[in-house]
């Protein structure tokens, strides 16, 4: 049987056997930036945007890597090609790329390396989306926790890093909620809709496409493509300002965005319809121009990794929910 192999510092791993030391900066400090991607059709999506959103984040972090954007790009599929034979026929590859800044100084006498660390791992995608095939038919509940984003004046959101603990409190407070389908809402300090946990977020009005300003926000890489490819091509307006719950609840539509399940419609906030509470006219086209673009049904694809998985484990955590 085929295993899949972890790219450490200029090694292939068993996917298994990928460590790094207690003593990393990551570790002790959530030191670390990283970028996510999938592929479709096994082909990746924007691999080129993610990496230059990585090494912006390595700029902001002052992490001294020597490997240059375009050596990490041919790693990157060196990875694929590498895991590919581990993949069954239906998978999507999902690269996960962390750069860390390697273990403190005062460890480092006992470590086997010192300076950054370049990881690049791949696998499925359907372990991401699982259980997500009918949240397109029915949309998610977008809930508002107490906890708020943070802003980028104390922590600067556009630079994708593991210090995550908030995205954490957040998902455990939108498991106490007592409704269905509940995906978190994050407001800024301001009470300005600012994203999720881990994705963006639109609201349609009017036939017209609004999201936040991209101040307190990661600027996501599917977001951008939403904005300056699909909009054209469907004739969409679309605009980047302040909203608000007040703004949500009187939408006409509203949708999260992110990498793994591109759009995802959002049919409720805080248990109010949006609209008339179901999926709208203009996420489906979004949805149907995304899929004819990279040659594949997105929503289909997602469902049919539903059917052919086992369910999680109902008691862990996960990228969307928490335990209940």
């Amino acid at each position: 049987m085929n295993t899949r192999n972890v790219y450490i510092n200029g090694k292939f791993i068993p996917e298994v056997d990928a460590k790094l030391t207690i003593f990393d900066s990551a570790l002790m400090f959530g030191d670390m930036v990283f970028e996510m991607t999938r592929s479709f059709k096994k082909k990746q999506f924007k691999l080129k945007e993610h990496l230059e959103r990585l090494y912006a984040s390595i700029k902001m972090l002052e992490i001294p890597i020597t490997l240059k954007i375009d050596e990490m790009e041919k790693l990157c599929y060196k990875v694929m090609e590498v895991n590919d034979p581990a993949f069954r026929k239906d998978d999507e590859h999902r690269l996960m790329i962390d750069i860390t800044r390697g273990p403190l100084s005062i460890y480092e006498h006992v470590v086997d390396h010192v300076g950054p660390n370049v990881i690049i791992a791949d696998f499925p995608l359907r372990w991401t989306v699982r259980g997500m095939g009918k949240l397109f038919d029915s949309g998610v509940d977008a809930f508002v926790p107490s906890q708020r984003a943070i802003p980028a004046y104390l922590l600067d959101p556009k630079v994708k890093n593991r210090s995550r603990l908030n995205y954490l409190i957040v998902n455990i407070q939108v498991s106490k909620y007592k409704g269905k389908n509940a995906w978190a809402l994050l407001i800024d300090p301001d009470g300005n809709i600012a994203e999720g946990s881990g994705d963006n977020f639109f609201i349609v009005k009017d036939g017209k496409l609004f999201s936040p300003e991209g101040r307190n926000i990661l600027r996501g890489i599917s977001r951008q493509y939403i904005m300056d490819e699909l909009c054209p091509q469907l004739n969409i307006q679309f605009f980047e300002k302040n909203i608000d719950i007040y703004d949500v609840t009187n939408a006409d539509e509203a949708f999260y965005s992110a990498t793994p399940f591109c759009i995802m419609p959002a049919t409720k906030i805080n248990g109010l319809a949006i609209g008339n509470g179901k999926v709208g006219n203009v996420t489906k086209l979004l949805l149907k121009q995304w899929s004819k673009n990279v040659e594949v049904d997105i929503v289909k694809q997602i469902k049919q990794f539903n059917k052919s998985d086992k369910k999680l484990n109902p008691h862990a955590p996960s990228p969307y929910a928490f335990k209940r």
